[in-house]
Parts: structure tokens; sequence; C-alpha cells
């Protein structure tokens, strides 16, 4: 068998063992302590916009895609196209400041000769904003495919701050790419800027650079061009300054990227991501490495859930990293975002790298090609003194006292050897947090911690493919397995679109996000959306809140607040709050009445999805009568938004309970007594036939003269005394439902019945919310109107 078919027949394998034996939304979602659950609060656009968020929309078609945050002296600076806006973090709904920041006129007509799109490409979108020092700011925008970067004065007053663009200007290139579009990472450290960018008109060519800004005594650097070794179709995604020791002298900037894997064969285009670092101290080498790093070194990202036989389910594509700091700065913690680039499922994952790992991986065993076949293997050969990729130390080794000292041997080394063998594995050997099959990608993360009552957790709050925001949390339990929570899903934007950036504010306690349309200010905690009591805000499990023995709200870490509850680590309100043993009797019996052989529909919606809905009842008058529980078979259909009876027959009268599961905690949401009406009683005397038409179910309340409607809808209504002539209504607007179908006709039409309650269940809700928003309206007109006209006073 010839090489070729070798390499191709293992190619095959690679990529179908893994297929056989994955069933991915079940082999993920269903794993021990793995369960996906939905989150606990749902908030839409129009929910946001009632007073949960606060918008912010430039006027500038154009996606905003460079935020950077200074908490201690108050601004956001927002990068957009041919403008750069000044906003206050504290409030986004203030008049902010901006400068016009244009593309030059030759420019934009050689972008648009280009075959480039006018709107979309020609023209200067401020994609890099980093700080230079406490009153100015380094910014670069694409200029029309002529990248340019310059600085921002911000000069604090007495009145207000003052904001202008400096008048000296210096090429991009090597610092953001040409193109809007195209993805880069940059970070200034130093006064040097170290980016991940390609640096041609078609970006084909890319590296990482670092490039001198005013001031800097650096050279410009870079890594081999067009070669597959060092860097493979790259696309970067983060980089950051992390020192090694307390030695300056070993301080590194760290870059994270994804790339072709040149390891996995050239018949496999297979994608990997990685985390690469070098040496600040580095200048380069002599002779073959002029102007290039020569203490360049990469290595792989892993992050995978385990499989059965060791076929693990990888989630190679790294959309987003954060570094958390911790008290030790040479020790933060690594949190990724991971998406498959399988065609069988769509699937994102976050994963958590330590430091530690991923410096064991650097001084672990090379990568080395060799064998007539070329295969990629552990090097075993004499490595070279100094180690390849440490950073020169006059104070370590007087031999070596800069890059330019290195012995040829360690030159020629480096040249080939920049992968390393030991992959960085992520903690607990597998994701955190896993959405498989779920309607949108992850795509941005920021992540804060947060101090609650059994100690700290760390609170991510990801940013999604289609416009959402979802705040989740990890919790680790006694035996060493974790539990992901799902706290919120919050749609920021109306129209699906990408999350561009996050900033967050651990100070003001609030998360800026920034998309297409434009920038969201979104307070970190929204506790009293829980409930309004004890057991429903013990069961959110949110670290950020508690109950304080009122309400609902945000947990202060202090030993002078005995009276708060909270448990994010079990979320078992019977430690937590005084709970009755029996609280049906507090919650209100609702008479249903339904005409035998048509439906009747039981409303019960859960308070969150991550509980468990489930139905008894107790058919006779007699509280001596066993309660059974109702089962989901051909006429009982538990649905999210109730029980639909189908085909009512006498024997289904009784006592209807709903109760909600969670955890270890179950509660009576609602309770309905069933009356069945014999159908021959609804038969209409000849003179009202025209009248009256035929009623299929009828549901009310025995408190007269108001009746519970369909869905939570009223209308006037008169329990049956007894007497047939009563029967039905002479008035159809005596109906609960004016436009009430039979539910037994609608398996005829497109829609289930699941689907047609659904429709039935968001009709009313958008008709509440209209009527939410006309009533907010009308208080913020008459608001107006006293402030337009204060009362005269006293002459």
């Amino acid at each position: 068998m010839t090489v070729g078919r070798v390499e191709r027949l293992h190619f095959l394998m690679v990529w179908l063992l893994p297929l056989l034996w994955l069933q991915p939304a079940d082999a993920i979602s269903t794993t021990k302590g793995r369960s996906q659950t939905g989150p606990r609060l749902q908030l839409s656009h129009s929910d946001l916009r009632n007073g949960s968020a606060v918008f912010w929309e430039g006027g500038v078609s154009g996606g905003y895609q460079a935020l950077l945050l200074d908490e201690d002296q108050g601004w956001l600076l927002v990068g957009g196209k041919d403008h750069v806006y000044l906003l206050r973090p504290d409030s986004l709904g203030l008049p902010t400041q901006k400068i016009y920041w244009p593309a030059a006129r030759e420019h934009v007509e050689h972008c648009r000769l280009a075959g480039k799109s006018l709107e979309m490409d020609c023209a200067n979108f401020v994609r890099l904003l980093q700080p230079f020092n406490k009153t100015h700011v380094y910014a670069c925008g694409t200029g029309a495919f002529h990248p340019q970067c310059s600085y921002l004065h911000l000069a604090h007053n007495a009145e207000a701050p003052s904001f202008s663009l400096s008048h000296v200007f210096e090429s991009g290139r090597g610092k953001l790419p040409f193109s809007p579009r195209e993805p880069f990472s940059s970070r200034l450290a130093d006064g040097e800027l170290y980016a991940g960018t390609s640096v041609d008109f078609m970006g084909a060519n890319a590296a990482i650079f670092r490039s001198s800004v005013r001031g800097s005594s650096q050279h410009y650097i870079r890594t081999e061009a067009y070669d597959h070794n060092w860097l493979n179709e790259p696309e970067f995604v983060s980089s950051f300054s992390i020192p090694d020791t307390h030695s300056p002298d070993d301080d590194k900037v760290y870059f994270f990227f994804k790339e072709r894997a040149a390891e996995a064969g050239q018949w496999d285009r297979r994608v990997y991501s990685r985390v690469a670092r070098v040496c600040k101290n580095d200048v380069g080498g002599k002779r073959s490495l002029i102007n290039r790093w020569t203490t360049f070194l990469k290595a792989r990202l892993v992050c995978s859930v385990p499989g059965p036989s060791g076929v693990d389910t990888q989630f190679d594509e790294l959309e987003d990293i954060f570094v958390l700091e911790t008290k030790e700065p040479q020790n933060p913690t690594v949190y990724g975002v991971f998406s498959t680039s399988s065609s069988v499922f769509r699937g994102s994952a976050v994963c958590v790298f330590s430091m530690a790992s991923i410096r064991a991986a650097f001084n672990g065993p090379f990568a080395h090609k060799e064998g007539p076949d070329y295969r990629w293997v552990e090097y075993k050969g004499r490595i070279p003194y100094p180690r390849p990729g440490t950073c020169p130390s006059e104070t370590y080794d007087a031999l070596h006292k800069s890059t330019k000292d290195f012995p040829d041997e360690v030159v020629s080394f480096m040249r080939q050897h920049q992968l390393m063998w030991e992959p960085v594995l992520p903690l607990g050997g597998r994701p955190v947090l896993t959405r498989v099959n779920a309607a949108y990608l992850l795509k941005k993360v920021v992540v804060d911690r947060v101090e609650a009552e059994d100690g700290p957790y760390d609170v991510l709050h990801l940013g999604t493919d289609d416009g959402k925001v979802v705040k989740a949390v990890s919790v680790m339990k006694d035996n060493w397995d974790s539990e992901e929570i799902i706290l919120e899903e919050l749609t920021v934007f109306q129209v699906p679109s990408p999350i561009l950036s996050m900033a967050l504010s651990t100070k003001r306690r609030q998360l800026y996000v920034s998309g297409e349309p434009g920038v969201v200010q979104l307070g970190l905690q929204r506790c009293e959306l829980y409930g309004t009591d004890c057991a429903e805000c013990c069961l959110a499990r949110d670290p950020y809140c508690s109950w304080d023995g009122q309400t609902c709200s945000r947990f202060f870490p202090s030993g002078k607040r005995r009276a708060r509850r909270q448990d994010v680590k079990y979320g078992d309100p019977w430690s937590q709050c005084p709970i009755n043993g029996d609280d049906s009797r507090s919650v209100e019996v609702k008479v249903v009445y339904g005409v035998e052989g048509n439906s009747a529909f039981l409303e019960c919606a859960p308070r969150s999805s991550q509980a468990r809905l489930g139905w008894a009842v107790q058919q006779a008058e007699s509280q001596q009568q066993p309660v059974r529980e109702v089962s989901d078979d051909g006429r009982f259909n538990h649905m999210k938004r109730g029980l639909l009876v189908q085909h009512l027959g006498a024997a289904d009268a009784g006592l209807y309970t709903c109760t909600s599961q969670e955890h270890s905690y179950s509660q009576v949401l609602a309770q309905y007594r069933v009356s069945v009406i014999p159908g021959d009683s609804l038969q209409p005397a000849p003179h009202q036939q025209h009248h009256s038409p035929n009623i299929p179910a009828v549901l009310g309340k025995i408190s007269p003269p108001r009746a519970a409607g369909f869905l939570g809808q009223s209308g006037t209504l008169h329990p049956p005394p007894g007497h047939r002539n009563a029967w039905p209504p002479q008035h159809p607007q005596q109906l609960p439902l004016k436009s009430y179908k039979d539910l037994n006709t609608v398996g005829s039409n497109s829609l289930s019945l699941d689907e047609y309650c659904e429709q039935l269940w968001h009709r009313e809700k958008r008709r509440q919310q209209k009527l939410r928003a006309l009533k907010l309206k009308q208080e913020n007109r008459k608001a107006r109107v006293r402030r337009n006209n204060p009362p005269e006073g006293p002459l």
C-alpha cells in the first residue's frame, strides 16, 4: 500500500471513528451532571426596553467592534465607522461626544476601484483602542483598506472632558488588518504594540508583529512569512501580557488563535486552537533570524468532552478568550469559548485553563517531523542550551544577555521547532459549560468573580451570534463533578446580530455589549425578577442575589447581614426558607366547566424552565378518595403551558393539581375543579338556535359575575344553576372567549395542539405587553406635562 493511500485511510479513520460513537445531542447533554437546562430568567428585547437596560445607537451604520472602558476616570470609548464616541458608563443615555475621523478621499476611491463595497469596506472603521497613558489612547482604523493610527487625547476638566484627535498619523500596517471584517488581536505593552494580523490587501500574509509607537525603543520584529510551521492560515482571537516570574526579564506576551493544523496531515484541513508566546525582550537573532522572533513557541489548546472508548467530542475552533486576574499576577485564570467544526451538529463550549498547565506545555517536549512520511512525533534528541523559548537575562546568564547572543544551534533549532508536543488540557479535563444544538453559538465571554455566602463563584457573561447575552455559573459538587446553571438569557438586539465586543465594569456592576445596532448597558443582576418569596429566590441559585427577609435583592458579603438566605451550590429552599408543609391551601381553586365530548385546557406555566410539572387528580368530592397521577396518554396531553384534556367524559370530573418540582423542592402552582356538563343539557331552545352557537368548552371561576377565561382572559359568565333553560348564555358576548375554537379540530390544520395553544399564549402576552407599554407612555406624557407646567406658587 502506498504512502498516499495510508494517509487517506488514516484520515478517514480519524474522522469517521468519532462519528460512529457520537450521538451529539445525547452524548453531551445527558452526561452525568451535564444535562442542558434552559435559563431561569428569559427576557425579550421589549422587556429590556422597558427598563432593564440602557440602549445607545450611534446613528451611523456599521459595527461597533472596539470598546475601551476606564473605570477610574469614568469614560467608555466606542470605535465605529468614521467615528470615535465618548460615552458615560454610568448612563449611556446621556449626551455623548464624538470625533469624526474619515478615510482619505483617494484611499476611498482606490478601495472602490479594487471592487470593495463602498458602505461595508471603503471607510475608516476604528477597530483598535488601547490605553497609552493616563491622558492618551492609541487608536487605529482601517482607513478604506489603508490602515492608519493616531492618538486620542482625553483631559478631565471641571465642566466636561476634553476629547480630541491628534494631527499626527502613522501607518497602521502590522497593527490591524486592511479589512474591517478580518479577525485580529493587538495589545499595547510597555510602549510596544504586539499584534496578530495580516499585512497585505488580500489578507494572505499573516504574522505576529511587534511594532514601535511614539517614544518606543524596540524595533520591528515578526514571525516568518509564508512558513506553515510558524503560522498556517491563522485567525487571531486575543492577546495578553502576562509575567512568568517576578523578574521583568521573563515577561511574555501570549497570543490565542486558531489555524489549520499542520500536524494533522496534508489531506486533513482540520482547525486547531493555539496559544503562542514571545518574550518581550526578544530583539531577533543573527543571520537567519534577523528581525524574526527567536523565542516564538506555540501549543495546542484542547477543549473536549470525554466519550466512550477514549473518543472525545472536540470543540476545536476558538472564539474568544478572557483572562481573569487573581491575587497573583503570574497566575490568572484563562476562560475560552470554543465551537465545533463538525458538520454533524452545532455546539459551543467553555473551558478553563490554568497558567501552570500552559507553562507546563511550553516546558515539555517539542514536536518534530521525521521518517519517510514526515510524521509528527515527539522530539527525543538533544535540546541545545539555552533552552529554546527561554528569555535572555543578564541576571541568570551573563553569556546570553540578548537574543542576538544565542548560539547558532539554538537559532537553527528554533527555525524548525516552534510547535510543542504536549497539548494544554482544561481544568477538570472537560468543559465547564456546553450548549449543543442550541439556537445560537457562543462568541464572546467576560467573567466576574463573585463572593457568595458559601464562597466565590465565577459568573460567565456570554455573547451569542444572534444578539443574546447568556449568564451562567458552573457549580463544583462534593464528588468533584460540576453542574452548569443557565441563570439568564437576554435578547439584547431585536434583529439577530452577533455580539462583537463586551466590557465588564466590576466597580459599577455593569456590562457593556456592542454589535451592529449599537451599545447596550446591562446590570449584572436582576434579582427582583426571580420571584416574590424566599423559595424562588433560593432556587434561582444566582450568586448576585439573596433573600433579605422581604425581597430577592443583591447579595452583599457582610457578616452583619445574618438574615440573608442564599444557596448557590444546592439551591435547597428547605434549608434556607421557612416553608409550610402543605402549600396547596394557599392556592386558589378555580372552577372549570367543560362540555362532555369536547376539550378543556388547564393553564399552569412553570416559573422556571428548570422545573418539571406534574399533574394529579382527585376524582371525587370526598377527601378520602385516592389522588392519582395524570399520565400523558392519548387524551391527557402535558404541554408547556398546562394540561390539555381531550374528549371529556363524566369520569374526568375532579380536583386537578399542578405541582412544580425543582431539585428537592416542590410547590403547588394551580388547582382546578373540573365539572363536566352533559352534552344534551346544552341544546338551545328552537327560537334561540340562531343566537347560540355550539359551545365546545367553557372555562370559568365560581365567584360570579366574573369568570377566568382561556389562557387568562376573562368575560361575563353565569354558572349553570341546574336548569336547562339557563344554558347556553343567550348573548355570545357572555362567553369567556368570543373566538374560542374547538381544540379537537386543530389537528386537521397545519398546527399541532401544542403549537396552537402556544400561539394563543403569545398572542395574549403581546396584548399585555402593549397595554403595559401604553400605560408607561401615558405616565411619561403626564410627567412631561407636569415638568413643563409646574404649579404656580403664591404671589
